[in-house]
């Protein structure tokens, strides 16, 4: 099976067998996947350069037909939980200057003050050391609605 374009969302769909094709946060901004379903269908990918900018959503409609849809899963990963604490809020701008420079995508996290990244140990043991800052390791579910910035493929030294 090939897609070329993205048909919805599931939050916008009718109730359906649901079927997923697992695709990798890291890999929501990318042209060309080959990927299997969970029954082990093979689904070519292959999108316009718009998804370059928007990337692949958990929820995506890949494919749909009366019985059945396809769909986007971005699985859950290990990522560093950044938390400032109250009254060191000098802090944020050197938490989100630390992330910048080392290219990292960055989400806004559940509660104020509270950032999510991927897991970079030298960059978790800086910022460990920071006054008022908290990091730690916790599997969650990078949502780029949540991004502030998202460098995933649109670097390159």
């Amino acid at each position: 099976m090939l897609v070329e374009k993205i048909l919805g969302s599931l939050k916008d769909s009718e109730q359906r067998t649901v079927e997923y094709v697992d695709i990798e946060w890291h890999e929501a901004f990318k042209k060309l996947h080959k990927k299997q379903t969970e029954s082990g269908e093979e689904v070519g990918i292959r999108l316009d350069n718009e998804i370059l900018t928007k990337g692949l959503r958990d929820g995506d409609i890949l494919y749909e037909d009366a019985a059945r849809v396809i769909a986007v899963r971005i699985p859950a990963c290990e990522a560093m939980v950044i938390t400032v604490a109250p009254g060191h809020e000098r802090a944020l701008a050197q938490v989100c200057y630390e992330v910048g420079n080392t290219h990292g995508s960055l989400f806004w996290g559940e509660q104020e003050n509270e950032f999510r990244t991927p897991v970079n140990e030298p960059l978790m043991e800086k910022l460990s050391k920071m006054h008022g800052v908290t990091v730690e390791k916790e599997v969650v579910k990078f949502d780029f609605d949540q991004a502030i910035s998202s460098s995933v493929n649109n670097h390159h030294h």
